[in-house]
């Protein structure tokens, strides 16, 4: 997709400037104050289409800021937005709701504009060039990708071009845990490897190391180098030197992995680094000096008495000023970081760089949410401008085949990698797939049923959508007819309502940017796949319908016109979500 902002010329900016205008008369006649906040004025359809065609919510908002009835401000509103062209009747609902049904040829005008922007049609300026840095996937880099990765990655990947699609400078970042304990496990298997490759008999891998075979290249490469001078050699010879090569060797195989979804970073960053720079001995003396970390003892843990639990001094950060059960602590007894300190440093490394944070985080992270964002709120305002933190929880996924089960363990080394599934299914298919709930709920990935060609089938069917569409267009050319915009005033109520439905887009995508959701793309596009498909199957019953009419040329190149743009949309929204949209199925 284009990198290009798309010119305010939809309807839905449109309308969002008449109402705008209206409000500004409104303050010029005196009949409502100056300098409301608008911020939460809304422009959006109705729930129910019958009430109209675009609503807003501006008398409820500002009626009482405004000192006014909000009926009495609604009919105020009302007669403003009369006086729009497009406007063929302005309704109240309710005690100050407003109600715009809008012309014809105002919807028309939309499906051109759809025509002339392209690629661009529901990008905006709306995040003003803000820069967001989105962290996700962050996986330790101790083997290649599974399929509990996966999820995360897709939806953060889909989040950050939807914020470059609404106007923001997106950081897509990885955090390398390249400093905890699980990298030097990472070192002792990849030492049992080296020996291995050099003609000892390893036998099982011991337990407690990682088992997998992944392993295996990396142990003959460091016998390859090294020859035997290690083997024998004490750990504290060599544990540094192979954890260094074994974790560079696993960022290689992930950034392949992740490329396979088509996804790569900006910036990969080292908790190992971040150390050595000595950031957390910054934050820790940045919070101290803000009264927000102490030296203090923690309670003993539940069902401990005095007799088995000996308290030590540890600074902590004080997380129950932020709503926190009790206090964190941020190093180890042995003076070591604890996770949460250290990653309390690496997101004061990040807001230095950016205008706001977002993490995606595994379900199994939500106990730490409330502190780190606490931590994060203290440190940034503390600073001089509080930086909006959000992190979004991504659920497990349940992989299954035949009914099945897919069972899957790092350490066991028998886990279903992203590199097969992808070469299973296809990358679309697997990124579509993760988007189509919720990523807080639970789902499932079934192997059977994501390739099934059925409505059940979200990838399916809005993949087909664009199919059809294409095929059409090629039978159409094929016939002698081609999309034009010459007659569109013979398109009825039917196709009107698929432009309505499609012109959502614009207000969809920065809807959805500022929710941080993704998936709403996911679930607009199955919508629109419905209505396109339910079209063309009023065509089948009623040849009149059909997009191709061989008997009227005109008719027939105003509805290729509007395939033409209802495919545009469909192509927009799957790049959105990293997703080619196929041209035949």
């Amino acid at each position: 997709m284009t990198q290009q902002t798309a010119p305010q010329t939809t309807i839905h900016a449109a309308f969002v400037g008449h109402v705008a205008a209206a409000l500004d008369a409104l303050e010029a006649a005196g009949t409502i104050p100056a300098g409301l906040n608008r911020a939460n004025v809304a422009v959006e359809p109705p729930r129910d289409p019958s009430h109209g065609d675009l609503a807003t919510n501006a008398a409820m908002v500002l009626a009482k800021p405004a000192g006014m009835n909000p009926r009495a401000l609604a009919e105020a509103l009302v007669g403003e937005l009369k006086k729009v062209p497009a406007v063929t009747a302005a309704e109240i609902a309710g005690p100050g709701f407003i109600n715009l049904r809008l012309s014809a040829g105002a919807w028309l005008g939309e499906l051109r504009a759809i025509a002339a922007l392209g690629d661009a049609y529901g990008r905006s300026s709306m995040g003003a060039g803000t820069t967001v840095n989105v962290e996700y996937v962050s996986a330790n880099p101790t083997g290649p990708m599974h399929m509990g990765h996966c999820r995360g990655a897709v939806v953060g990947d889909a989040l950050a071009a939807l914020l470059e699609a609404a106007g923001h400078k997106v950081i897509r970042e990885y955090y390398v845990n390249d400093a905890g304990a699980q990298v030097d496990v990472l070192a002792r298997s990849a030492h049992v490897r080296y020996r291995e490759a050099l003609g000892e008999a390893v036998g099982e891998i011991p337990e407690g190391l990682y088992p997998g075979d992944y392993l295996v290249p990396i142990g003959q490469e460091l016998a390859k180098e090294f020859g035997d001078k290690y083997a024998k050699a004490p750990e504290s010879e060599w544990l540094v030197l192979f954890r260094t090569r074994a974790v560079a060797a696993m960022l290689v195989m992930i950034k392949a992995d992740l490329a396979l979804l088509g996804i790569h970073h900006d910036l990969f960053s080292s908790e190992a680094e971040l150390q050595a720079a000595g950031k957390p001995d910054e934050a820790e003396k940045w919070l101290r000096a803000h009264d927000l970390v102490y030296d203090g003892h923690l309670e003993a843990p539940k069902g401990k008495t005095p007799d088995d639990w000996e308290p030590v001094e540890l600074p902590l950060f004080r997380s129950t000023k932020f709503g926190d059960d009790q206090d964190r602590p941020i190093k180890k007894s042995d003076g070591s970081w604890t996770y949460f300190g250290a990653d309390l440093a690496y997101h004061f490394q990040k807001a230095e760089s950016a205008d706001a944070l977002v993490d995606i985080w595994g379900a199994d992270h939500a106990g730490t949410m409330k502190r780190i964002k606490a931590a994060v709120a203290a440190m940034t305002a503390g600073s001089g401008k509080e930086k909006p933190f959000e992190v979004k929880l991504v659920q497990m996924v349940q992989l299954m085949k035949g009914g099945q089960p897919f069972k899957m363990s790092k350490r066991a080394g028998n886990f279903v990698t992203l590199a097969d599934v992808v070469e299973m299914v296809g990358k679309d298919v697997v990124r579509f797939t993760m988007l189509t709930r919720k990523p807080d709920a639970q789902m499932d990935f079934d192997f059977d049923k994501v390739v099934e060609a059925s409505k059940d089938n979200p990838v399916f069917y809005v993949q087909y959508a664009h199919a059809r569409i294409r095929s059409t267009l090629r039978k159409g050319a094929a016939e002698g007819f081609a999309p034009s915009a010459d007659h569109l005033d013979l398109l009825g109520e039917e196709e009107l309502a698929l432009i309505k439905l499609g012109a959502q887009f614009p207000r969809l995508v920065e809807a959805a940017a500022q929710a941080r959701e993704p998936h709403r793309v996911a679930f607009f596009l199955y919508d629109l796949a419905a209505a396109f498909h339910g079209y063309w199957n009023v065509g089948n019953d009623r040849p009149e319908k059909r997009f191709i009419v061989a008997q009227d040329g005109n008719l027939t190149g105003a509805r290729l016109y509007l395939a033409s743009q209802i495919g545009q949309l469909v192509r927009n929204g799957l790049a959105l979500l990293g997703v080619e949209a196929v041209e035949e199925m």
